[in-house]
């Protein structure tokens, strides 16, 4: 027999045929790496200590019969506590238990329980009952079991309808994001139709325009320009030119009926009369300042020559 623990604990084993018997005391925690080395143990008596959690790794001694985790301060149990299945006998007397974790129900194999002495949910602590003697222990366990049989029952329903409820809600979200998609690509759609019809539109009234130019030329060769009232299209005014032509005609006659008086005046028997006269002297008096010019001297003697 060979005998290890902690500080202020001892560790005894007892072996009767398989089974191993370990009591532990004055501990704060589990000595899980010690539990570990040992894990076909069938009962363990972990009662009177101070403890107030159970590891997750508890779980592991699945070849438990009996445990006793009385006089203690658990305030809670693992939630994977029902991988024990081959726990039978469980005294979890004067705890701070509240609840049980939902696996609880897998312990198929328990026949006495004792949950007295904690401060149990008030629908728990009704099920449970008295745990007075061994008949009350064994009905608690039984009792227990059903309760927490119908609570998994009642969380895997509620959990049923949550995840139903979830994918109503995602096949909804995806409806609407497909309706959504759809619209989209209907908008998108319509919009590129709307820009090829407009874009057509502009063609045609380009080449439109374009042959309204093409044609345009014809037109005017063809047929002139009407005015606004439809009239025939006036004259062009008269040039400067011709009016100054006129002048000078008018000019060039005067000086011809001058000339032709002061023929008549020289030559003809009117010379005596008192205008021709007058008309002969001018005549003279000019004749007289012209030969002070020696150009015009040679002209008039040039033509008094001829």
């Amino acid at each position: 027999m060979t005998k290890t623990g902690s500080k202020g604990g001892n560790l005894r084993d007892k072996l009767d045929g398989n089974e191993l018997d370990l009591s532990l005391s004055d501990l704060n925690e589990v000595p899980v790496k010690e539990l570990a080395a040992l894990p076909k143990a069938t009962i363990l008596d972990l009662s009177c200590n101070k403890l107030t959690t159970l590891p997750a790794d508890f779980c592991g001694l699945t070849h438990l019969v009996k445990l006793d985790l009385s006089k203690n301060k658990l305030r809670q149990l693992p939630v994977d506590f029902g991988r024990l299945v081959n726990l039978q006998h469980l005294d979890l007397l004067n705890n701070r238990l509240v609840t049980l974790p939902v696996s609880f129900a897998q312990l198929k194999s328990l026949k006495w329980l004792d949950l007295k002495d904690n401060p149990l949910d008030p629908v728990l602590a009704k099920v449970a009952g008295d745990c007075l003697d061994e008949k009350q222990c064994k009905q608690c366990a039984n009792k227990v079991l059903q309760h927490m049989k119908a609570v998994q029952v009642d969380q895997e329903r509620e959990r049923q309808r949550r995840l139903e409820i979830d994918r109503e809600a995602e096949k909804k979200w995806e409806a609407k994001q497909r309706a959504k998609e759809a619209q989209e690509r209907e908008l998108r759609k319509r919009e590129k139709a709307e820009e090829k019809e407009r874009r057509r539109k502009e063609y045609d009234a380009l080449k439109a325009a374009k042959r309204e130019q093409e044609k345009k030329p014809k037109k005017e060769t063809n047929q002139a320009p009407k005015s606004k009232s439809g009239s025939r299209p006036r004259k062009p005014p008269p040039r400067k030119h011709t009016r100054s032509w006129a002048v000078l005609k008018l000019l060039l006659l005067l000086l011809l009926c001058a000339a032709g008086g002061l023929v008549a005046c020289r030559v003809t028997e009117l010379q005596q009369q008192p205008l021709c006269t007058s008309v002969n002297t001018i005549y003279d008096n000019a004749v007289r300042g012209l030969r002070s010019h020696d150009i015009l001297r040679w002209v008039l003697q040039t033509d008094s020559q001829q």
